[in-house]
């Protein structure tokens, strides 16, 4: 683990990223980073997690509703 140094970028406070941590969360400039706050403490993802419960809600719809859904696209 290494430590993050937090740094002045105009009138806010922010941290830099180094190159691996960027490579292991797969994201670049101009990519959204969504913060989000577990049992374990701060949690960083490049997936947002409203989004993600929203699908998984949707595909156990669709799971559970498979035959409507078939008919429907009849």
């Amino acid at each position: 683990m290494s430590a993050l140094k937090l740094t002045t970028i105009g009138n806010s406070t922010g941290v830099v990223l180094p190159k691996e941590v960027l490579a292991k969360l797969r994201v670049g400039k101009g990519d959204r980073l969504y913060v989000s706050e577990t049992p374990n403490g701060i949690e960083l993802t490049p997936f947002d997690p409203d989004f993600a419960a929203q699908m998984d809600m949707a595909e156990e719809i669709m799971h559970s509703e498979r035959d409507v859904l078939k008919k429907l696209a009849e």
